[in-house]
């Protein structure tokens, strides 16, 4: 869904692709801590088309002829030639504004539906072993904004109940400094203990394969950042887009395969992936895949004209491809529920730990343990 809004600027597909988002998530998300924090990403949205509107009006609002209201101008010096601060702001450059904040706010906020919906511990299991070394650094990077939305929440509730609530309080100080402290304390601890526990350790490897394969993993990463970044950029070399798609996907599976051979490790409880995550992926796919090629085949369906300034529309197969994004929610399976008496998830042995203030096995095994009577 990210991926077909960045070829769209048209409000009302971006306006139902995160009703869309919303749906999904509302279906099928757990009551973890992480999953609460859906309505956080909607507000870092609403900054961000803030911050686009505010700084399209104050540096370059004159991009038509319909005149809302004129700034003062600031007079800059000859160097500056071609850059105005303040003038007249007109209404198609601040609906140009409000449609590149539009959609960027929906890409973060599809992000932020996978953050919801997903534990990124559970990740870990379905790395492949060639990406366990980058994979607990992917999982850190993934647990930092739920962490940080989580921890947000922990501090209010900590404030109310100390009555803090209403009071003049110093924000940076007293709220945005735990808040981050928090979230990225919890970050370095989820890393610590992947790393105590040899996540990621190959052993019988010698130098040489190594090497190799960090060289493969490296260009073939290259080579798919290349090769995405001309695919979603339309004014991109086009001719260079599939033979540096095809050649990082081939540097990659050359380096995942060589990799692998090196750890040797089992799977505990593994994740299944059954008909329902298969359709869940072709779903996503498919919008996508349908979006890329109507933007290719006649862009004017999804990028609304702001000279002249007309009235965007619903073209029908976009539309109709949007709307099939919503059938994850019916296709993906049930999201795990905590126990309503324990408040934890008794199928993740990570929060059982956790919720229970057990650190070792062995604590783990007496809590565990049936207590007998005489």
């Amino acid at each position: 869904m990210a991926t077909a809004t960045t070829r769209t600027t048209n409000p009302l597909l971006i306006g139902l692709t995160l009703a869309v988002v919303a749906l999904v998530v509302s279906e099928r998300r757990s009551d973890a801590p992480w999953a609460k924090g859906f309505g956080a990403y909607f507000a870092f949205g609403l900054v961000i088309i803030g911050i686009r509107l505010v700084f399209r009006m104050f540096l370059d609002g004159q991009h038509g002829t319909h005149i809302l209201f004129t700034l003062p101008e600031i007079p800059l010096p000859e160097a500056a030639a071609g850059i105005r601060i303040g003038g007249p702001v007109s209404l198609e450059g601040m609906l140009a504004a409000l449609y590149d904040g539009l959609r960027l706010a929906t890409m973060l906020i599809c992000i932020g539906a996978a953050n919801v919906l997903a534990n990124p511990k559970r990740l870990l299991k379905s790395v492949p072993s060639a990406l366990y070394e980058v994979g607990s650094a992917i999982t850190v990077a993934l647990s930092v904004a739920p962490q940080l939305v989580e921890s947000g929440r922990r501090v209010a509730r900590a404030r109310r109940l100390r009555g803090e609530v209403g009071r003049r309080t110093h924000w940076v100080r007293q709220v945005a400094i735990p808040v981050m402290t928090d979230a990225l304390d919890r970050s370095l601890a989820l890393a610590a203990a992947m790393d105590s526990r040899g996540y990621g350790r190959t052993a019988g490897a010698s130098r040489g394969s190594r090497r190799v394969t960090g060289a493969l993993m490296l260009v073939g990463l290259a080579g798919l950042c290349a090769g995405t970044y001309g695919l979603l950029d339309t004014t991109a070399f086009g001719p260079l887009t599939a033979p540096m798609l095809i050649g990082g996907v081939a540097a990659c599976a050359a380096g995942i395969r060589a990799s692998g051979s090196q750890v040797q490790r089992t799977r505990y409880r593994p994740d299944p992936w059954a008909l329902p995550e298969w359709g869940v992926a072709a779903v996503g796919t498919g919008v996508a895949v349908v979006i890329v090629v109507t933007s290719s085949i006649d862009p004017n369906q999804l990028n609304p004209s702001l000279q002249p300034l007309v009235w965007p529309s619903l073209p029908p197969i976009p539309t109709i491809a949007i709307l099939c994004g919503a059938l994850a929610a019916v296709i993906a399976p049930p999201p795990a529920w905590a126990s309503r008496s324990t408040g934890f998830d008794l199928d993740d042995d990570a929060d059982l730990g956790t919720h229970a203030g057990v650190s070792t096995p062995d604590q783990l095994a007496a809590l565990l343990r049936p207590k007998v009577s005489r």
